[in-house]
């Protein structure tokens, strides 16, 4: 296993690839790793004579995200096994390639790519993952180990949903397959610091996603679901971002909400609805104009892009956010990358190598 980890910036991660050992070493080191997980399972394949697999664990705070990479497996946790659990853990699984199934308290459940399945790690169950073409590519998922008493619901209540089928490709079930995926896809992306609050946040939709499918949502804390109506409402106006129609009011309807209870959401992030959405916009213009490959595109154009119909507007606010206009933001930006291409250039020139 080993820690990757830049100057304590990006998020911690340990990683375990049996490719480092000789193929028939490497089902014997998985073996090892699931042994000393925190719910130890028994596992066969019939891949054992070469088992080529990667798990990539990231703590996020509250949780932790495995993202798996492994040849088909079968495994079993047995009543002595989870006897001898340390910490009682929840695991929400979502397979992102091949064919998955679970069983557990009696329940059994085919789960098909960007579907979830949940279970208690603390109780006996089966679970068994099979690559894409009769088990000849990897199989591919992500899984957030929760512990007991992180979840706001209590143990007994989440008992109907083990071992069941949970949809990643539609409301609160697309945007956390979404957020898990990018995060455990992308690790490199994210800072240490934010690990507290990107584990928060996946907790919440998690917590949101068991709720509906209890359809009991009144039980989740009111507290986080408002944070995960505000996850959904960030993620909705970062992909419509350059739709000038974007208003209040059509966010509202796209959430099923009242503009007054979006206006409340907002209230405890000390900022509106309206002033969020300019200042994304704002910062994607500033981005674009800094950037040389886009030296071409008039200004009016990079406004569009990002939503601002009207240039006097954009120009208006951009200036007010940052205390120039955006001809002369670009117009400095082109300066300094010309002082420090043409301080290369000398540099590069008078090199004896």
């Amino acid at each position: 296993m080993r820690q990757i980890g830049v100057g304590g910036k990006m998020l911690d991660r340990n990683v375990v690839d049996t490719e480092a050992l000789p193929p028939r070493e490497r089902f014997g080191m998985w073996l090892d790793l699931v042994a000393r997980t925190a719910a130890p399972l028994r596992m066969r394949s019939a891949h054992a004579d070469d088992f080529t697999a990667r798990a990539e664990i990231i703590p996020l705070g509250p949780i932790q995200l495995v993202n798996y990479r492994y040849p088909s497996l079968d495994a079993v946790r047995t009543a002595k096994l989870a006897r001898q659990t340390e910490l009682d853990y929840f695991l929400l699984a979502l397979t992102t390639t091949g064919t998955g199934a679970s069983g557990q308290a009696g329940r059994q459940s085919v789960i098909r790519p960007r579907e979830f399945t949940f279970y208690d790690g603390s109780r006996p169950h089966q679970v068994s993952h099979e690559g894409e073409q009769g088990g000849r590519q990897l199989a591919t998922s992500v899984v957030a180990l929760i512990p007991y008493g992180a979840l706001p619901l209590p143990p007994e209540r989440l008992a109907p949903l083990l071992a069941g089928r949970m949809s990643g490709t539609e409301g609160v079930g697309a945007l956390l397959a979404q957020y898990l995926m990018q995060i455990a896809g992308n690790p490199e992306q994210y800072h240490a610091a934010d690990a507290e609050r990107l584990g928060t946040t996946g907790l919440d939709l998690i917590a949101t996603l068991l709720g509906r499918h209890l359809v009991a949502e009144d039980e989740v804390p009111r507290e986080v679901r408002r944070r995960a109506l505000l996850a959904q409402v960030r993620a909705y106006v970062q992909r419509h971002l350059g739709d000038a129609t974007l208003t209040p009011q059509t966010i509202a309807e796209a959430h099923h909400v009242s503009v007054r209870t979006l206006h409340r959401l907002f209230e405890a992030e000390e900022t509106t609805v309206a002033s969020y959405v300019r200042d994304l916009r704002l910062q994607r213009c500033r981005r674009d104009l800094a950037d040389p490959a886009q030296a071409h595109r008039p200004i009016q154009a990079v406004a569009a892009r990002w939503g601002f119909a009207d240039k006097a507007v954009f120009s208006r606010a951009f200036r007010a956010a940052y205390g120039e206009s955006p001809q002369g933001y670009r117009a400095a930006r082109r300066e300094q990358a010309r002082i420090v291409n043409g301080s290369a250039s000398v540099v590069n020139s008078t090199s004896p190598y």
